[in-house]
């Protein structure tokens, strides 16, 4: 985990696509500053003080945690301490993950959290899936990399709206990092938010963005022996897209042993073969979000229903004295 991996000690930056946007700066101990663009030249900065951080709209957040002592090796840091190091991280990042997860479901936003080794075919299929929602659903994306904003303008290109989340060393998303970036983006209600994480099939699986749902991709020109050496991720993922099978002809990647690895690890996975490319298995993929969106719309409304009722019964006993 990321104990080892030695992440989170340069920057993140969440970067919208308003040339008058603000960058924001967080440091590998916590602080953190912003500072806005496009005013002629001008540059404002304003720094948080306490461990909290002022922003234009009102909202205040308190720093994202720092993996810096996490990934410490120096002598004298138990291995007991590095335990406690990881279970504070992983406690609060499931604290921010839980106010996503409960500002998504009140607005009946259907989220899912796009994980995969680089090279999967990630940001192709998403531009496939954006194209083939348009006049259906209203899509917009939380993009994760480490440098550039390349694929957050591949998506833009598409004309859905895209939050560009450069980690700087860090291999993960956290669920601050996507709360962030959901205030800086216009999400409608009863909407499909996709987050394309970090190229990384290790520490994304441990932590909780506040999705419905990890959607694992899995390309046939890697190992079909990926769920058996990555298990924690295929076993947090809901559904597998095995990506990239018109290529299947000219390689020797064995589809049904994938598919068993995967199942041993995880066996309720979902398993979908497709290619973004020549659009094979694409409406099965697209049925599936279908089905998911409309769930948490219904949930939506049978818990905005719940509330009403709860309301009106006082009210009517009231009315009977």
């Amino acid at each position: 985990m990321c104990t080892t991996c030695g992440c989170g000690a340069g920057e993140v930056k969440i970067d919208g696509n308003d040339p008058h946007h603000e960058h924001e700066h967080v440091h590998a101990d916590g602080t953190r500053h912003s500072h806005g663009h496009g005013h002629e030249g001008e540059q404002s900065h304003d720094h948080g003080h306490e461990g909290e951080h002022s922003h234009d709209h009102g909202h205040r957040y308190a720093p994202v945690h720092s993996h810096a002592a996490a990934h410490s090796h120096a002598p004298g840091v138990s291995q007991k301490r590095m335990v406690q190091i990881e279970q504070d991280i992983l406690a609060k990042n499931n604290a921010y993950a839980a106010q996503n997860r409960e500002r998504l479901a009140a607005r009946g936003i259907f989220t899912l959290n796009l994980v995969s080794s680089p090279g999967s075919g990630k940001t192709t299929l998403l531009c496939k899936t954006i194209e083939m929602l348009k006049g259906k659903s209203s899509v917009a994306v939380i993009e994760g990399d480490q440098q550039t904003s390349q694929d957050a303008e591949r998506i833009r290109a598409t004309g859905a709206p895209a939050i560009q989340i450069n980690t700087g060393k860090g291999c993960h998303l956290d669920a601050h990092m996507v709360g962030h970036a959901m205030e800086k983006l216009s999400l409608p209600e009863d909407s499909l938010l996709m987050v394309e994480n970090v190229g990384n099939l290790v520490c994304p699986a441990a932590f909780d963005l506040g999705e419905a749902h990890k959607v694992v991709i899995l390309s046939v020109t890697e190992g079909e022996d990926k769920p058996i050496k990555y298990p924690d991720m295929f076993r947090a993922a809901t559904l597998m897209l095995l990506n990239k099978c018109d290529l299947l002809p000219y390689l020797s990647f064995k589809v049904d042993a994938a598919i068993e690895f995967a199942r041993r690890v995880n066996p309720g996975i979902e398993v979908i073969q497709l290619s973004a490319t020549t659009g094979q298995g694409m409406d099965e993929w697209l049925n599936w979000i279908e089905v998911g969106a409309r769930d948490t719309v219904t949930r939506k409304l049978a818990t905005v229903d719940a509330l009403q009722r709860r309301v009106a019964e006082p009210e009517a006993k009231l009315g009977a004295r």
